[in-house]
């Protein structure tokens, strides 16, 4: 199926209020992890019970709850009913190829936006989806990782900013580490890209050429997965909600610059790739002309040499050369002499 399209023939037509799975992998496992903390205290659990789930919501603490897998429908049904989330919201979280957008709701905020990995030369793209509530944050991933340790290990060790500033600067801390993602990945990317520099004009072979259009195919792939996740942070930047905190503003417009940063450098390597397939163009057209010039002189010398075999091997009886004693080695003198003197005239023309 194409990269760039995911959307199954029975699902066209499905209410957009209908909790069912869009995506093309299933979890093996649902995992719910919960965080509960304040500035004192950190509390982490497996959450196995709907019990477990309201106990959350009556808590005074901050609350992060992550799930990993969106194929479960009963649960899902669960999550609208305890946390009061609108079945049109669920059923976007459901489908992984929704595109990146931000939606103000009643009790929250709903975003969600594409998370990018790129291990063993292969770039793959993930869902994430976020609703930020009164001291709750959910995120809905499609499947476990380790994207986040870094957020909860800052959660755990550190007394700071990260526990008292709110859902929503939780919130900012994760998209943070996804673009933070972008960048890293258009970095490694661009790795590879550079390194074709060299060989560019040292040996523009087929294997180079399919080099450039695959990463023109990783860089397209990401760059559509950026554009909207970067309109998606303008809006947000942008919106004026009672869950987003004024002292937390600022640091969803440095969030932006992030994402400005990730666009720009797309931007500059798809160029950059443009630029090399140009230069290897022209370095197979200046190769190609070297060969033909080549052979051209070679094609240049031997008219005049053919010419002359043509009228030796003439069979008229009266070729008065023909019956001198030495005009066999005379005939391969004037040949060789006519030689020489057009391989001097044309390096004396720098033709070759």
């Amino acid at each position: 199926m194409s990269r760039f399209t995911k959307k199954k023939k029975e699902h066209i037509g499905l209410s957009p209020f209908a909790l069912v799975f869009r995506g093309m992998k299933k979890t093996d496992k649902i995992l719910l992890r919960a965080m509960d903390f304040d500035l004192e205290d950190v509390h982490e659990l497996e959450v196995t019970s709907t019990e477990q789930l309201q106990t959350l919501t009556k808590s005074r603490k901050l609350t992060w709850l992550n799930i990993d897998g969106l194929d479960n429908v009963d649960l899902m049904e669960n999550l609208a009913r305890i946390f009061k989330i609108e079945n049109n919201i669920l059923s976007d979280v459901m489908n992984p190829s929704v595109r990146p957008k931000v939606e103000e709701l009643e009790n929250g905020i709903f975003i969600t936006i594409k998370m990018l990995q790129y291990n063993d030369d292969n770039l793959t793209v993930e869902n994430l989806s976020l609703i930020i509530a009164d001291n709750t944050l959910i995120s809905f991933q499609e499947q476990p990782g380790l994207t986040f340790e870094p957020i909860r290990d800052r959660i755990r060790k550190h007394k700071n900013k990260i526990r008292t500033s709110g859902s929503d600067y939780l919130a900012f801390a994760l998209l943070d580490v996804v673009v933070d993602n972008y960048i890293y990945v258009i970095g490694l990317l661009g790795d590879k890209i550079e390194s074709l520099e060299d060989e560019m004009t040292s040996d523009p072979s087929k294997d180079l050429l399919e080099s450039i259009n695959a990463y023109k195919r990783e860089l397209n792939f990401l760059r559509k997965h950026i554009k909207p996740a970067r309109e998606m942070i303008l809006a947000l930047a942008k919106l004026e909600s009672e869950y987003i905190h004024d002292e937390n503003h600022i640091h969803f417009r440095e969030l932006q610059d992030n994402i400005n940063e990730a666009s720009e450098l797309s931007d500059s390597y798809r160029e950059i790739l443009y630029d090399q397939l140009n230069i290897y163009h022209s370095s197979m057209s200046t190769k190609l002309n070297e060969i033909m010039r080549v052979l051209t002189v070679f094609s240049v010398i031997f008219i005049p040499l053919t010419f002359i075999v043509g009228v030796y091997g003439t069979n008229f009886e009266n070729l008065p050369e023909v019956h001198w004693q030495h005009g066999y080695f005379l005939m391969w003198g004037v040949m060789l002499l006519t030689t020489l003197a057009m391989l001097w005239f044309f390096k004396r023309k720098k033709w070759f």
